[in-house]
């Protein structure tokens, strides 16, 4: 587990910015913390390092937004309002298996709501304070590569 203290919103999405630059297709990252903690900019940051230049909004309603003209596709998922059998029905494993879509990188807000996870993932827990300072917190399940390219690049 590797812990940051990010200043504002910019280093959030510079943080992020700097995992789509490495992240391999294939990897996901589940994305916890409370309204307002930097999810959606944390995937906007990835996007960019990706090469993606479509504006990245968290699809809360559209529930998956896929773009597909980086460097590898991101598939950006948003289960706040849905319940756990909701999920189940959107069949999140297509994108982390690239059973139906190319692989690439599956970022999950409100992961928390997932009734099943993926085999392996990158746990990112976003926190905030009063004063507009983020910490974020990352942990890695069930693939020492994921852990290599964490502890690499921190």
């Amino acid at each position: 587990m590797i812990k940051l203290s990010l200043p504002d919103a910019e280093a959030t999405r510079a943080l992020g910015t700097l995992l789509g630059q490495a992240l391999p297709a294939g990897s996901v990252i589940l994305l916890e913390g409370e309204l307002g903690a930097g999810k959606t900019t944390f995937v906007q940051g990835i996007a960019t390092g990706l090469g993606i230049v479509d504006a990245i909004v968290s699809p809360t309603f559209t529930l998956i937004n896929e773009y597909l003209e980086g460097r590898i596709p991101l598939y950006h998922l948003d289960l706040y309002r849905l319940q756990p059998s909701e999920v189940s029905a959107l069949q999140p494993e297509i994108y982390w298996e690239g059973i139906e879509t190319p692989l690439g990188i599956v970022a999950i807000e409100w992961a928390e709501k997932l009734p099943y996870l993926p085999p392996s993932y990158l746990r990112v827990s976003l926190t905030y304070s009063s004063d507009g300072s983020r910490f974020v917190e990352f942990t890695v399940f069930g693939s020492f590569e994921m852990e290599k390219l964490i502890e690499n690049l921190f």
